[in-house]
């Protein structure tokens, strides 16, 4: 497939103020039953392999909570190996979004809060840097974008490997290793 991602310019740091506000928002995002395209691949950069420090969240933090030096991998999950961040926390994507814009704002946002980056993560086994890439969300800020779709976590998940937020909505997917929604 021919595929393309849009590679930004530096990405800024979040800020407390911005996490602040994502978790005030009270209601999650649409139940729509539209299907997720697959959006292809990213054209290549220099620095897309450049492993450093990027906003996620942990387990005992706050969903929107920094950490440093986590990445993107490929974890073993009853749904198959799906994207996580590199403390096992599963991500999503949002079919509603397109490759360049993210359709969670607001509330969505507090429910499902966005992979907020100021560099590329690190990539585990079977990840590739060309399928890695951001876009800029309404704030300014800088969401991380795997095959096209931006990423998200769920709040509701504690823990690695929680799924809770699979299928909500008929919109809401974790994501297998070629950058599909596993719906099945």
């Amino acid at each position: 497939m021919n595929r393309t991602h849009l590679r930004i310019g530096p990405r800024p740091r979040i800020g407390r103020a911005t996490a602040v506000l994502a978790l005030l928002g009270l209601t999650a995002c649409g139940a729509s039953s539209s299907s997720s395209p697959r959006y292809g691949t990213p054209a290549t950069d220099s620095t897309a392999a450049t492993a450093s420090s990027i906003a996620t969240t942990d387990t005992t933090a706050p969903a929107t909570a920094a950490t440093t030096g986590v990445g993107l991998q490929l974890s073993d999950n009853p749904l198959g190996k799906i994207l996580s961040d590199g403390t096992g926390r599963s991500l999503y994507l949002f079919s509603k979004d397109t490759p360049t814009t993210s359709s969670c704002d607001g509330g969505c946002a507090a429910k499902w809060p966005p992979l907020i980056a100021d560099s590329t993560p690190a990539l585990g086994t079977g990840l590739a840097a060309e399928d890695v890439t951001t876009i800029t969300r309404s704030d300014g800020t800088k969401q991380v974008a795997f095959y096209g779709h931006p990423l998200y976590y769920f709040a509701p998940d504690t823990k690695p490997g929680d799924t809770s937020g699979q299928g909500v909505g008929s919109v809401w997917f974790v994501v297998d290793g070629e950058g599909n929604p596993v719906t099945g």
